[in-house]
């Protein structure tokens, strides 16, 4: 009976932290609420890459089947790397910043905005990105800002699911991500507990700039007592990162401690589950928006004088 007790408790747990995860967004069709002379533009933006091999089988797929998934909307794309942009300037490539972007469809007439960013994670990049639109925000009727790929829980457990399937014949899998200063970074660590917890013994996950550290993966390497390493970029696209500090650094790194390596020079953006995770993310924010923390707040200040009373 004991044991009977418990488990209701658990479900009823269960139950109650998927709701309360649930509250933070509530249904609203977009596109319904658009008035007459209102027009709806989905952004796409990007850190962007210089280089045009990567670019054209990641940024330029997936903003291709956006257009295809949302023929309703107008898609646009903007870089929010400013060294990018003007690089690619240079070479008679023009790529927009966000706010320019913004600016620009306001000034034909789009009122109703989805924005849509390829960040693996909720880190600066998103940060940067949300305070950017917040300052122009009021210049439109509405502006929904989609989700990176590793926003839930859910989230990361299909993007493992992603991967497993495509994990090579023999040794060990490092997935090597940007990494950020911030506690997200703690994203990172929790695919490479998934991984474990899935059985996937031979994956391993590290940053560049965060979270597991080079040296943190290197001991889960070297305990495997395999030799046979095969990185792969945990990153949208196989730009500068991939080529001189995975490619390079971390790969001459490894060869030193004796280990043969391969590296796998293929984004995340170039994955079909992957991209459609992103699709995704852009057709729920069309149906839902998100509830601010002090409405929410306010609700359950509400519901607990009610209850009270």
């Amino acid at each position: 009976m004991r044991e009977l007790v418990i488990l209701l408790l658990l479900c009823n747990l269960t139950v109650f932290c998927r709701a309360h995860e649930g509250e933070n967004f509530v249904a609203s069709d977009m596109l319904a609420s658009l008035k007459e002379g209102d027009k709806a533009a989905l952004l796409m933006v990007h850190f962007g890459t210089s280089f045009d091999d990567t670019r054209a089988v990641t940024i330029d797929v997936i903003n291709a089947k956006a257009k295809a998934a949302f023929p309703e909307l107008e898609v646009r794309e903007a870089y929010t790397s400013r060294i990018i942009v003007r690089r690619l300037k240079a070479r008679g490539i023009e790529k927009l910043t966000p706010i320019d972007a913004l600016f620009k469809l306001r000034g034909e007439g789009y009122t109703h905005i989805i924005i849509q960013s390829s960040n693996i994670i909720e880190g600066v990049e998103m940060e940067s990105l949300r305070k950017d639109v917040a300052t122009i925000e009021p210049f439109f009727r509405e502006i929904r800002i989609g989700n990176p790929l590793l926003y839930t829980v859910e989230d990361s457990e299909t993007v493992v699911s992603i991967l497993e399937a495509s994990k090579p014949e023999k040794g060990s899998v490092v997935l090597v991500g940007h990494g950020t200063s911030t506690p997200i970074t703690a994203t990172y660590a929790m695919i490479d507990y998934m991984c474990k917890a899935r059985g996937l013994q031979n994956f391993h996950v590290g940053t560049i700039e965060g979270y597991p550290t080079f040296d943190t993966m290197l001991a889960q390497l070297k305990g495997t007592k395999v030799n046979q390493v095969t990185l792969i970029p945990f990153m949208f696209v196989a730009g500068d990162h991939a080529r001189n500090d995975i490619d390079g650094e971390w790969r001459e790194a490894l060869e030193k401690e004796g280990f043969k390596v391969e590296t796998r020079m293929e984004g995340l953006g170039q994955n079909p589950a992957i991209q459609d995770i992103f699709i995704e993310h852009i057709r729920f924010m069309l149906y839902h928006k998100p509830i601010g923390i002090m409405e929410k707040k306010a609700e359950y200040a509400t519901g607990r004088i009610k209850n009270l009373l």
